[in-house]
């Protein structure tokens, strides 16, 4: 688990410094690939005299004691449960949020790359001191609310990267709703926070974007005059709006190049960071739901046609009885293999074909001369 995180004192500071404190998380201190020293740099690099922090596995507990323990919140609730989440993404998805309200600043995951300097995020026509967090749209896909599976990603906010000001009540009650969450999760299941098994769409329910966005319109709510806040707010957006001193940016801005959502390219002016999901690995230890013949859903990247096909063919599906749907996953089974054999065979095919391209021509054999044969025959009497 790493994260990065930039700082000296960020525009959100209580200083009012334009400074401003980049915080980012790793697995491993030392084991940087090339890609993610790419994308450290440009932080650095667009953002000149920023302190940029990464916390790895190695001093994540210590961070975390130092700050929460009894010479800082004293909130022995808070380090113990940390401690004992074993679970890489949930002490990742935990640590950004607990570093933020510790200190503020900028979050950024390790495989973002900035493209704007952080003093663009804050359009001019707002006033600094009037924003206290700053956060981008990251899915707007309010059509898909009622889906099974997609429904409750389908409207979320980034979280990969956002901009707070020290002590923000979003960032607590992020803290304070996983420790909840994870103690009804391992009582369901009869066991310790450190042994809870979590699937793909737990982790982003119960620590990820959807509980990110959760709390923020929580908060905007509670905070608001005019009562609840929605996602209708946020659906559809042209620029920029605040809500209850949150400066929401549109999808563009931190969640560009997704191929939905409406959200551009990397290439546009409104583009300010670009995620490269170099880290994004641990859904392989927290699946989705796949099923055996027509895959993920999420494979649509929420495409209207595709996921209607998909809800479709699992309708077909489960309508089969049992012994039809064994013996139709059996066939879709076999065909893969024969496919993939196929596959393999041409593959094969291919790389002999190119070998024998590479191979140089026989060499033919020497032609000598009768007259200069019958001359070496001559001296060999001799």
């Amino acid at each position: 688990m790493s994260s990065p995180i930039m700082s000296p004192l960020s525009p959100l500071s209580p200083t009012g410094s334009t400074k401003a404190n980049f915080f980012r998380n790793r697995v491993a201190p030392f084991a940087f690939e090339i890609e993610q020293i790419l994308t450290a740099r440009t932080w650095t690099d667009k953002n000149p005299g920023y302190r940029y922090e990464v916390l790895t596995d190695n001093n994540d507990m210590e961070y975390v004691e130092e700050h929460y323990g009894p010479d800082g919140f004293d909130r022995p609730d808070i380090v113990d449960m940390y401690r004992n989440v074993k679970a890489t993404i949930i002490k990742a998805d935990l640590l950004r949020y607990m570093i933020m309200y510790a200190e503020g600043g900028v979050y950024a995951d390790i495989d973002v790359e900035d493209l704007r300097p952080v003093s663009r995020w804050i359009p001019e026509r707002y006033a600094e001191a009037d924003i206290d967090l700053v956060i981008g749209v990251e899915i707007d896909q309010p059509h898909f609310k009622d889906h099974p599976i997609l429904g409750k990603k389908s409207m979320s906010f980034c979280q990969w990267t956002f901009m707070s000001r020290p002590g923000h009540p979003v960032m607590l009650k992020l803290v304070e709703d996983i420790m909840a969450w994870l103690g009804d999760v391992a009582k369901s299941q009869g066991v310790s926070i450190s042994e809870v098994e979590l699937d793909f769409d737990e982790v982003i329910s119960g620590t990820g974007p959807s509980a990110f966005t959760r709390a923020v319109l929580e908060v905007m709510s509670a905070r608001s005059r005019s009562g609840t806040v929605t996602w209708d707010a946020f659906h559809d957006m042209d620029e920029s709006k605040v809500v209850s001193n949150i400066l929401v940016r549109d999808v563009e801005s931190f969640a560009a190049g997704q191929g939905h959502s409406d959200s551009g390219n990397h290439n546009s002016r409104g583009a300010l960071v670009k995620h490269h999901y170099h880290a994004s690995n641990w859904p392989s230890r927290h699946p989705r739901f796949r099923h055996p013949i027509f895959g993920e859903v999420e494979r649509c990247n929420w495409n209207v046609e595709c996921v209607t096909k998909w809800d479709q063919d699992i309708a077909a599906f489960n309508s089969l009885s049992p012994e039809e749907q064994k013996q139709t996953i059996e066939e879709h089974e076999k065909l893969q293999k024969l496919r993939a054999q196929q596959a393999q065979q041409k593959a094969d095919q291919q790389k002999a074909a190119g070998q024998l391209a590479l191979q140089p021509p026989p060499q033919q054999p020497l032609q000598i001369p009768a007259a200069q044969l019958a001359q070496q025959e001559e001296l060999k009497i001799k």
